[in-house]
C-alpha cells in the first residue's frame, strides 16, 4: 500500500457545462455572502471586516465584478480556512481581474497578493500535454510510439522480477489520456511511494522520476494499455522524461521556453519541497498542527515534519504535480486555447487533438452512450452543444493545496488557488467553491471593457 493516504486529485467540476442556476437562486446565494462580509471594504490592500473576522484582501477593486470579492470573502469566513485565495478572471483572452484574499502566511499575516505563488498541483498536467503535442506537431514524436522505446528502457534483470510486456505496448497517446494501464486504486500511486522504492533498489533517498520508473518495470500493470482510463501520475511522470529525451532539454527548461515564455509568463516554476527553499512570492501550505508524517527526504530525514513540507518530493512530481503558478499566469496560459486560429503555442489541429473525445471505454459510459465528460489530453473536457462548444478545466490537490483552473465557452476563464486543503462537509476548498464561481460569474451585469 502508498504510505500516502490523500493522492492528488483533479477534479470533478461538476457545475461546467450543466444547466445554468436560476437567476434567483444566483441573486440569494450572492446576498448571503454579501451578508457575512456586510460592511467589508473591499478597495485596494484594504480589509474586508465581517463580525467575527478581518480577512485581508488585495489588487484593484471593481464594483462591476464584486459578486467575486463577495464570494470569497464569505467563503473564506464560512469555512474558517487557514491561509487564503487568489482568484485571477480573464474574459475573451483578456484579463479583467486578479485578486488576493487572507493570508499567504498565517504566522506573520501575510496577506495573499494577486501575483503570489502556490503550488497548483496537477494543473500541471496541461502543461505537460502542451509540451508533448508541440514535440508531435514538430515532428520529433508520434502519438502512437511506444514510450518504452522513446525512452529505450530495458527490461529489468534479477531472477526475482518477471517483466510485463505490456509495458511495450504503452503509447504517448495512452499516457496523454491516462490509458496506460496503472490503477492507483489496485496497485499503489508510485509518485508518493519513495520509502518502499528506496528500499526496495538501495539507493539514497528521495526517489526521483528514473528511480521510480525503474522501479515500476519491476511491477505488474494493472490493465491492458488503452483498454479504459484511470487517472495516472505515474503516466505523466513519464510525459515528463519523453520531453527531456526528445527535445534534450530540462523538462522545465523545455516547458518554461516553448509553452510560457511566448504567452508572456516568465514567473512559473517547478517548486521545491522544503519549506527553506520556498520561492519568491511563494505562499506557504496550511495543514492541521498534528497533520505530520515522517520526511522522505532532507535534514529530518525520517523524523515527522507537516506534510507539505517532507512528506513526498515535490521536484520528483515535476511534470504531474510540481509547478508553481499564480492565478493570473494560469488564466493566461489557459485563455491561449480560446481562438486556435491565433494560439501562439499550438496550430488548431492539434489544439483539436488536444481536447478530443478518447476512444473506446474511455469516452463512452456503460451503456454504449458518450461520456457527458472526459479526459482528453491533459485536461477535463465537457462538450455542450454540437458544434464543438466545450466546457474545459482541471484541478488539482496536495496536502495544503487546493486549485481549479476553468475554461467555460462564453469566453470566461479563471484560476483559483487555496493555499489549506481543509476539507468542510467532506469538499475541498476547490471542489466547494466551483460552483459557486459559475453562480458569482453569473451575476455580473455588465463586465470591464
Amino acid at each position: 500500500m502508498p504510505f500516502i493516504t490523500s493522492p492528488e486529485w483533479y477534479g470533478h467540476c461538476p457545475r461546467l457545462g450543466e444547466g445554468i442556476e436560476s437567476p434567483l437562486r444566483v441573486r440569494m446565494v450572492l446576498l448571503l455572502c454579501a451578508a457575512l462580509v456586510s460592511g467589508a471594504c473591499l478597495n485596494s490592500g484594504a480589509f474586508a471586516q465581517s463580525s467575527t473576522a478581518k480577512i485581508p484582501t488585495t489588487g484593484r477593486a471593481n464594483p462591476q465584478l464584486a459578486s467575486f470579492d463577495h464570494l470569497f470573502v464569505g467563503f473564506l469566513h464560512e469555512r474558517q480556512l487557514p491561509g487564503g485565495a487568489s482568484l485571477a478572471v480573464a474574459r475573451n483572452g483578456r484579463l479583467v481581474y486578479a485578486r488576493g484574499y487572507g493570508y499567504a502566511d498565517e504566522e506573520t499575516k501575510e496577506p495573499v497578493q494577486s501575483n503570489s505563488l502556490f503550488r497548483i498541483a496537477s494543473i500541471s498536467k496541461p502543461l505537460t500535454a502542451v509540451a508533448i503535442l508541440q514535440l508531435v506537431e514538430r515532428g520529433r514524436l508520434r502519438l502512437n510510439d511506444s514510450v518504452f522505446d522513446v525512452l529505450q528502457l530495458q527490461e529489468p534483470a534479477g531472477n526475482d522480477v518477471t517483466f510485463d510486456e505490456r509495458w511495450r505496448r504503452v503509447t504517448i497517446l495512452h499516457l496523454l489520456q491516462h490509458r496506460g494501464g496503472w490503477d492507483r486504486d489496485k496497485s499503489f500511486d508510485p509518485m508518493f511511494h519513495s520509502r518502499a522504492i528506496v528500499k526496495e533498489l538501495k539507493i539514497e533517498p528521495p526517489a526521483r522520476p528514473r528511480d521510480i520508473i525503474r522501479y515500476m518495470l519491476r511491477h505488474p500493470l494493472d490493465f491492458n494499455p488503452g483498454a479504459r482510463d484511470v487517472y495516472s501520475n505515474f503516466g505523466y511522470c513519464l510525459l515528463g522524461r519523453v520531453i527531456e529525451k526528445v527535445s534534450g532539454q530540462s523538462y522545465e527548461q523545455y516547458v518554461r521556453k516553448e509553452v510560457l515564455a511566448p504567452l508572456g509568463i516568465h514567473d512559473m516554476r517547478v517548486g521545491a519541497t522544503l519549506l527553506e527553499k520556498r520561492a519568491p512570492h511563494e505562499v506557504r501550505y496550511h495543514v492541521g498542527k498534528n497533520a505530520l508524517a515522517p520526511a522522505v527526504m532532507g535534514p529530518h530525514l525520517g523524523e515527522k515534519v507537516p506534510w507539505p513540507y517532507g512528506a513526498w518530493c515535490l521536484e520528483s512530481m515535476d511534470s504531474h504535480g510540481g509547478w508553481l503558478a499564480s492565478a493570473s499566469d494560469l488564466v493566461r496560459f489557459a485563455s491561449a486555447f480560446y481562438d486556435p486560429r491565433r494560439c501562439k503555442i499550438l496550430s488548431a489541429k492539434s489544439i483539436a487533438i488536444l481536447f478530443a473525445r478518447p476512444p473506446g471505454a474511455a469516452g463512452i459510459d456503460d451503456k454504449g452512450k458518450p461520456r457527458d465528460a472526459f479526459y482528453a489530453c491533459g485536461w477535463m473536457v465537457r462538450p455542450i452543444d454540437d458544434n464543438g462548444g466545450r466546457n474545459i478545466w482541471h484541478g488539482g490537490y496536495l496536502d495544503g493545496t487546493s486549485t481549479l483552473l476553468v475554461n467555460r465557452n462564453d469566453g470566461l476563464t479563471w484560476a483559483v488557488l487555496f493555499n489549506s486543503s481543509k476539507k468542510t462537509k467532506k469538499e475541498l476548498p476547490a471542489d466547494a467553491i466551483d460552483s459557486l464561481m459559475h453562480e458569482a460569474a453569473d451575476a455580473v451585469e455588465v463586465w470591464p471593457r
